[in-house]
């Protein structure tokens, strides 16, 4: 009984935080089932018969009770602490000044790690997972493994971001945590399945050398563990943490390699593990004094069934985005124009040296996108203060137009980050001041069509990130599937047919789709605005 009480006084705050004082039972009901409970959970953790009877129990707290008479949501808390209604709709340009100045250094201080990473190289040749002086073979065994871990894991990173954030947002910080430990573990598993499968198919076909899948799947195990123990440092806002341990395990990997007489491999690896226990226990220390502070409530458990309902669409894009990534490289590396490859896959410098130059466009116009979200959720709530619910048409309109805004913000910045690769790849002190040698053609081409390929990408991920904002989810991931087809589509023809690096002109078609794909769903997204607003309460 007593834990019944506790789970039903959790549940009023939480419906409260949603929707404020709700107008009928039904919308307490609607607001319940959102939270992913069933009505063959209220039993056990409520102690009622269904989710009417709790959401009639609900509403009735809600509005007769003087504890919570002047109940108002999570949103409306935020506007009175903003003071919303001090700023006019003549004062957005310097808002939003203030908002890009703190966001976009944000972003890109949050890509610090890669930053440093590329340093590392520049510097000593070698980094938390790569090494200059890597022969062909070993190459494609590292990049192998780097790719099976970052795809295998994409989907739970980008559950953790989603779902946890949830719970974090609404202060709920057992299932948080409960929810990052289920993750993590699912993730891990996830990995061994992979490894399972792929093991099976070389069996058969004898793709590799078994010695070489062994390397792969050191460099996709680590890799993929460390990505999924990083993921949550985001969602508890210690990002700080990420470049901690990352700098820490990349140290340890330098001192390592001159130091010591150990393979390279060794020296990653250790590193990578470094990082990987420095940012878990950090987490496990920060959850558990977390918690002592603001002890759970109630006792809720993570119910299977619920969890994949609500996130298998968060999971399929993160994973769709990620093969995407990499799927012109993989194209680029299994054909060649001077004869038979020696496997299957075998790595390609030059063509992986362009697609290196060209995520640097993608990396660097992050900070756009954090800034962009950022102003629109904090616009989204002022702008519905300041319009008269009468005139949604003129709500719909403000906040598309600050969209576009946006994209003219992205359009500049992806400008100046185009001089800033010129610069690297042909300046004096660029590529050949560090390196001691030119660009191939080859490099530049693949740099130039990637470049493009990555604005359109980074385009895309912008629209799908304001229709995530209030829950629309479905045509992303439609938008993703179809731009991967694409991708494999135009990349194998060209690459077969032309030449191997015109694959990625397949990874430029399908980023294009993907963004023409999601920008016409924004026009109908912003002409609805007002009722996907309020919907998502």
């Amino acid at each position: 009984m007593e834990k019944h009480s506790e789970n039903i006084k959790v549940l009023i705050e939480n419906v409260k935080d949603k929707i404020g004082k709700p107008v009928s039972s039904r919308v307490v009901a609607a607001t319940i089932e959102s939270f992913g409970i069933r009505d063959i959970d209220t039993e056990a953790d409520y102690g009622v018969s269904d989710i009417q009877d709790l959401a009639n129990y609900v509403y009735r707290q809600l509005t007769t009770s003087l504890e919570h008479k002047e109940s108002l949501n999570a949103k409306q808390k935020e506007y009175i602490a903003t003071n919303p209604e001090t700023i006019q709709l003549s004062d957005y340009m310097a808002v939003k000044a203030k908002i890009f100045a703190h966001y976009y250094p944000l972003g890109i201080f949050h890509l610090l790690p890669v930053f440093l990473q590329i340093a590392a190289i520049v510097v000593f040749g070698y980094s938390l997972w790569t090494h200059v002086h890597f022969n062909h073979l070993q190459s494609t065994a590292v990049v192998l493994g780097v790719i099976i871990g970052i795809v295998s894991t994409g989907g739970f990173v980008q559950v953790i971001g989603r779902q946890a954030t949830f719970y974090w947002n609404y202060l709920d910080y057992s299932m948080t945590k409960k929810t990052v430990d289920y993750l993590l573990k699912l993730g891990i598993k996830t990995l061994f399945i992979v490894f399972a499968v792929i093991l099976f198919i070389n069996s058969f076909f004898h793709l590799y050398p078994f010695k070489v899948l062994f390397i792969v799947f050191a460099y996709a195990f680590l890799i993929g563990v460390l990505l999924l123990v990083l993921a949550p440092l985001h969602t508890i806002r210690q990002r700080w943490m990420i470049t901690v341990a990352v700098v820490l395990g990349t140290v340890i990997t330098v001192v390592l390699n001159k130091y010591s007489e150990l393979l390279i491999y060794y020296t990653h690896w250790f590193g990578i593990s470094a990082a990987i226990i420095v940012a878990k226990t950090y987490l496990y220390f920060f959850f558990r004094g977390f918690l002592k502070k603001h002890p759970p409530r109630a006792d809720l458990n993570i119910k299977t069934s619920v969890f994949i309902y609500q996130n298998h669409r968060y999971f399929l894009y993160g994973i769709g985005v990620y093969l995407f990534i990499f799927i012109d490289r993989i194209l680029a590396w299994s054909t060649s124009s001077s004869g038979q490859l020696p496997f299957i896959v075998y790595f390609e410098k030059d063509y992986e040296l362009g697609m290196d130059m060209a995520i640097l466009v993608f990396l660097l116009l992050s900070g756009v996108l954090e800034f962009s979200i950022a102003s629109f959720t904090r616009f989204l709530d002022i702008t519905q203060k300041l319009v008269q619910f009468e005139n949604s048409k003129l709500f719909n309109k403000e906040l598309h137009k600050l969209y576009w805004q946006n994209i003219l913000i992205l359009f500049i910045t992806a400008a100046v980050i185009f001089v800033i690769i010129h610069q690297l790849m042909f300046a004096s002190w660029g590529y050949k001041g560090q390196f001691h040698e030119e660009l191939e053609i080859l490099s530049v081409k693949v740099t130039l069509y990637g470049g493009i390929g990555y604005f359109f990408l980074a385009w895309g991920m912008l629209n799908t990130l304001y229709l995530f904002t209030l829950g629309q989810t479905e045509q992303p991931l439609k938008g993703i599937i179809y731009a991967i087809v694409i991708n494999i589509t135009i990349g194998f023809i060209l690459s077969r047919f032309v030449s191997f690096e015109y694959s990625v002109v397949g990874m430029l078609a399908g980023a294009l789709f993907f963004m023409f794909y999601t920008l016409k769903h924004i026009f109908g997204f912003f002409k609805k605005l007002d009722y996907h607003y309020y919907a998502s309460f």
